[in-house]
């Protein structure tokens, strides 16, 4: 059975993935290019369906909280600065959504840098440490807690789709 940090380390997978392709549509259009036809929309899109309203809401609403219950601080620590770090992604990605046109290349390459470093401590850091303080147990309640977050979302097979919208995104970009 995958564990709960392993569910979110593919998440993460598949979110470096959009960020490679939001990366590539940035120097595209820092250079003059264009995009197709509401790429940017979808992308934006994406980002705040998976990255964001699915990855993070398990982050926040059961990994953190449970984390929290084992005895690592909230308030401070790894947790509270990658609370901070989701608000400062969500803000940059205001501006990719409603932002004029030509702050978008730099907004998106800001954004991409905070999640890439992110992901990176997560990954190295805080998921080990989850790892070590949570229990059999907990990692299973935990895991219940990520179905639970998935159903309210009514995500359903999100996963699957998440990762086949980002192959369509990378193809039209390429195609274009």
């Amino acid at each position: 059975m995958k564990t709960p940090t392993d569910i979110l380390r593919e998440e993460h997978r598949i979110i470096l993935r959009a960020l490679d392709t939001l990366e590539a549509a940035a120097n595209r259009i820092a250079t003059g290019g264009s995009l197709p036809d509401g790429w940017w929309e979808q992308m934006v899109s994406w980002l705040r369906a998976f990255a964001d309203g699915n990855h993070h809401a398990k982050e926040e609403r059961a990994l953190f909280p449970a984390m929290t219950r084992a005895g690592i601080p909230s308030g401070a620590g790894p947790v509270a600065v990658i609370l901070g770090e989701h608000v400062e992604g969500l803000a940059l990605l205001q501006v990719m959504e409603t932002g004029e046109a030509k702050h978008r290349a730099a907004t998106a390459r800001r954004y991409g840098q905070l999640l890439r470093q992110r992901i990176g401590r997560e990954n190295e850091l805080l998921f080990p440490l989850a790892d070590d303080v949570l229990d059999d147990q907990a990692q299973q309640a935990l895991r219940r807690e990520f179905d639970r977050v998935e159903e309210e979302l009514a995500v359903g097979p999100f996963f699957i789709r998440a990762e086949a919208a980002i192959d369509r995104l990378a193809a039209a970009l390429v195609a274009r």
